[in-house]
């Protein structure tokens, strides 16, 4: 197939290509490196990538007119799979603009060019931080998402918002999917793993929240992009798989968890990184940011009808792959 991943220097986006590349597919990635963490990381990324039979680069912004619709006109892609995006929870509240330029004016821009050139199935990302503060768990895809609590959370929720709305007018088939703490080698620096393993090397305390007892339902990328790869082989186009389903009756849209559904606390999380890389840790409690909810807890009911599984590599696992990882690529 020929795919289109937005975003491909991300850590998503990153281990998404690859797969494709190594299953011969056809894949264009669009990325604009901004500046939000080491672009060095990024580059690296895409380094790998272009030794990979069957990869296109395209540096630019989605929020630049016109760049978008003409990476589509060239490639032609069967498949888009949006992930680029301003990400960050706690950023929001430091830079807002940058989510309100990414997030939707970047959305909305990326739907004009689907709308331009029609692909068989459109799937990107968005959040579990778009349940804000619910505090029913787990979250289910049928629960009314209506309390975002960042700016972030909102432009996510904006973003399922305007793909439904596109879905319905001009029937393109989108699949949204809510992302649940995703970590892995080649990860994102801003995120507690990377800062917590940073630290701990270097002798520094870390910063544990909420006293460690928030619980986050982490998910490894690899079953991430299983989970990606079998949902692009199912556009919401056939009758409903159940009572947990998210089928639109007025368009082909699905919104769908992607999370493993296995809640671990903070404080267990660190101590299976203080196992991996045979340091303690000296844990600052601190109360929970502005922003922060205690627990996330995915219901995977829904993904199971549609892809026959769920995230299941446990933290014992992954939580080392990254640590090997991390002293390769830094050398520590």
């Amino acid at each position: 197939m020929r795919i289109l991943v937005t975003g491909s220097a991300g850590f998503i986006g990153f281990h998404l290509a690859r797969r494709l590349l190594s299953e011969g597919h056809a894949v264009t990635g669009f990325d604009g490196f901004s500046d939000y963490y080491d672009v060095g990381l990024k580059r690296a990324r895409h380094a790998i990538l272009a030794t990979m039979p069957g990869f296109a680069a395209v540096e630019a912004r989605l929020e630049t007119p016109g760049t978008l619709p003409e990476a589509m006109a060239r490639a032609e892609p069967e498949i888009v799979v949006h992930l680029a995006a301003q990400a960050g929870v706690r950023h929001s509240l430091e830079n807002p603009g940058a989510y309100v330029e990414a997030n939707l004016v970047g959305m909305g821009n990326l739907l004009e060019a689907v709308r331009a050139h029609p692909v068989r199935h459109l799937l990107f990302a968005s959040t579990s931080s778009a349940y804000g503060g619910d505090a029913r768990v787990p979250f289910r895809e049928t629960d009314r998402a209506v309390s975002p609590l960042t700016l972030y959370a909102a432009s996510k929720l904006a973003g399922e918002a305007m793909a439904h709305a596109y879905s319905h007018l001009f029937g393109i088939p989108t699949t949204a999917f809510r992302f649940f703490t995703v970590y892995c080698p080649w990860g994102r620096p801003d995120m507690a793993l990377f800062l917590f393993t940073k630290k701990i090397l270097a002798g520094e305390p870390i910063e544990v929240f909420a006293g460690g007892a928030a619980e986050r339902d982490f998910t490894y990328v690899d079953d991430l992009v299983e989970a990606i790869r079998r949902l692009a082989d199912r556009p919401p186009i056939d009758a409903s798989v159940g009572e947990a389903d998210t089928l639109s009756p007025v368009a082909p849209y699905r919104l769908v968890n992607i999370g493993g559904g296995r809640p671990v606390r903070l404080d267990a999380m660190i101590d299976a990184l203080e196992g991996a890389l045979g340091r303690r840790a000296e844990r600052l409690l601190k109360p929970l940011p502005p922003g922060d909810v205690a627990r996330t807890h995915a219901s995977t009911e829904l993904l199971r009808a549609l892809i026959g599984g769920a995230p299941e590599t446990p933290l014992e696992t992954g939580i080392p792959a990254f640590v090997a990882w991390y002293r390769d690529y830094y050398r520590t």
